[in-house]
């Protein structure tokens, strides 16, 4: 039989380093299914999209492994270098919201099967000025706590690290004044939280972004929050946000698949958990089934 190509990277450090004891079993998978595997173990940020996009044109297949950051940053350098090739994803980090999305599995051998043994899954993703999306854009509240909650927490206490990360940033609202134009219409406001998903599931909570979530209709789903002013609208906006629950007149839910959003002052974006820069201007716009997925 002859061999195809497969470009396996991984982050060696996500979730609780579960691809430590795993990866010799992972790449016996792979290979079992007849691919000649290159691995890749990824040493600091931004490796993955070095790597992925400078691999030569004769691989059949990419693999990665890691958190929504190292999925971000394969995807991306997929491309960046033009990588038209079935991406299959084995999921490590804590989160892991897309895996979900797409219903890979979460342990590390079912996912291996998965990528040789199920389907392709033609996958949006989406444009943020000149960088790459997977699942979601945000701004505003709680949006850091994913890339500044240490990793060692990360690791030792898995999702409840993000809740006790975020309980410390309550006293931290802050608003910020936002010009967001889509669909032919202009909406004008304060916020203190925005964010653009294509997901059915972010940062660990399902139904933030609605029931009717399509993840190669061509289109975000957008969510931004109103800034409140008491105790008792914030508590209202939190019933409205997490339970689908009580007066809505402080959350804007539409679909788009391109928006302009413009602020008063730079503001922090993170893209996917990681910090996605500081700025006052983005264009973001949907790529529809611009990644071949390897899905169950």
């Amino acid at each position: 039989m002859r061999h195809k190509k497969l470009f396996f990277v991984y982050n060696p450090f996500a979730g609780k380093e579960r691809i430590r004891s795993n990866l010799l079993d992972i790449i016996g998978i792979l290979s079992g299914a007849g691919y000649e595997v290159t691995v890749h173990p990824t040493m600091k940020r931004g490796d993955a999209v070095k790597a992925v996009s400078e691999i030569s044109d004769d691989y059949a297949m990419i693999v990665c492994s890691g958190g929504d950051g190292t999925l971000n940053e394969t995807i991306s350098g997929m491309m960046k270098g033009k990588k038209h090739i079935p991406l299959g994803y084995i999921p490590a980090g804590t989160t892991n919201d897309f895996a979900r999305s797409l219903g890979i599995p979460s342990r590390m051998m079912a996912a291996a099967d998965a990528i040789v043994s199920g389907k392709n899954f033609s996958c949006d993703i989406g444009t943020f000025n000149e960088r790459y999306f997977v699942y979601v854009a945000a701004f505003g509240l709680f949006t850091d706590v994913s890339y500044d909650t240490d990793q060692y927490l990360k690791n030792t206490l898995g999702h409840s690290a993000y809740i006790l990360e975020g309980a410390k940033r309550l006293g931290e609202i802050k608003n910020v004044h936002v010009k967001a134009a889509f669909n032919g219409i202009t909406l004008e406001d304060d916020f203190m939280f925005g964010m653009v998903t294509n997901s059915r599931s972010v940062g660990g909570f399902k139904g933030l972004t609605g029931p009717d979530v399509d993840l190669n209709d061509g289109e975000f789903e957008v969510l931004l929050v109103r800034t409140t002013k008491t105790a008792a609208e914030f508590q209202e906006v939190l019933r409205a946000f997490f339970l689908g629950k009580g007066d809505a007149k402080y959350v804007y839910t539409f679909k788009t698949s391109h928006m302009i959003i413009d602020t008063d002052e730079d503001v922090s974006w993170t893209l996917d958990g990681e910090f996605g820069g500081s700025i006052r201007h983005a264009q973001i716009t949907n790529l529809k089934s611009a990644v071949e997925m390897k899905i169950p």
